[in-house]
């Protein structure tokens, strides 16, 4: 642990989920009030709005990281802060893809408050920071179109967000996630790391693998976190922690 002061962590469980960690877990007493949610369904979106109403109540809070129990961090807690609170930009994924998958997903009951040409795709796992929160958060206009028209095959947590922030604030957004997915075996979900998948080998090419713009400048440090991993991967990520998140690069 360490870095008291520095973050807040709040939890959405299942609401019959009332177990509470040791008291000298980062994790005690940290879980929200909460409802079901329903893989596919706008109750994924309700979720995350709850999660950014609770962390919005306290001022001290500037950016806001959606994650999962499937997620693990590819550098140490003050690369990462550094890199979140050193940023002018937001990281979303928000791009038009014409496929059936994309555009084809598109309800024509959401014209005219929501247009083709707005319509949006991207990962669900955003970095936001406060004023685009708030934005999310107080919007009235555009969520109940969602909530109502984009119905699977359509994903509301796919669409809802890159949309909205495409539509009021372009500018603030970079365009992509920090958190790495795997999807390139195709399919509704991505792919899952399992213990033998588990290597430094793996991890460094998720931390160094790629190219991206921070601040107008282009850098090999894209993503932060990564999933999809099983609990099996535990151990050995645990074996590995502190060589990886030891290290500064």
């Amino acid at each position: 642990m360490g870095h008291e002061g520095l973050y807040s962590i709040y939890i959405h469980t299942s609401p019959e989920f009332i177990d509470e960690p040791p008291t000298t877990s980062v994790f005690y007493k940290r879980k929200i009030p909460s409802k079901p949610v329903h893989w596919g369904t706008a109750s994924m979106v309700d979720a995350e709005r709850r999660l950014l109403a609770n962390a919005l109540l306290d001022c001290a809070n500037q950016r806001f990281v959606l994650l999962s129990e499937a997620c693990i961090p590819l550098f140490n807690f003050t690369t990462v802060y550094n890199y979140l609170i050193k940023s002018r930009q937001s990281f979303i994924g928000s791009f038009d893809d014409p496929r059936v998958t994309g555009r084809g997903r598109y309800n024509k009951r959401m014209w005219p408050t929501v247009s083709l040409a707005n319509w949006r795709k991207g990962s669900q796992w955003f970095e936001v920071n406060r004023n685009l929160a708030v934005e999310i958060l107080s919007d009235e206009k555009y969520y109940p179109i969602f909530r109502n028209h984009c119905i699977p095959p359509c994903y509301v947590d796919e669409h809802y967000v890159p949309t909205l922030v495409n539509i009021m604030s372009p500018e603030v957004n970079s365009n992509r996630s920090i958190t790495w997915v795997d999807w390139s075996k195709g399919g509704p979900h991505p792919k899952q790391y399992v213990r033998k998948d588990v290597s430094m080998a793996l991890l460094n090419q998720v931390r160094k693998g790629f190219n991206c713009t921070y601040n107008g400048h282009t850098t090999s440090m894209c993503f932060l976190f990564a999933r999809k991993f099983h609990p099996s991967t535990l151990e050995p990520l645990l074996r590995l922690a502190p060589a990886l998140l030891d290290s500064m690069n």
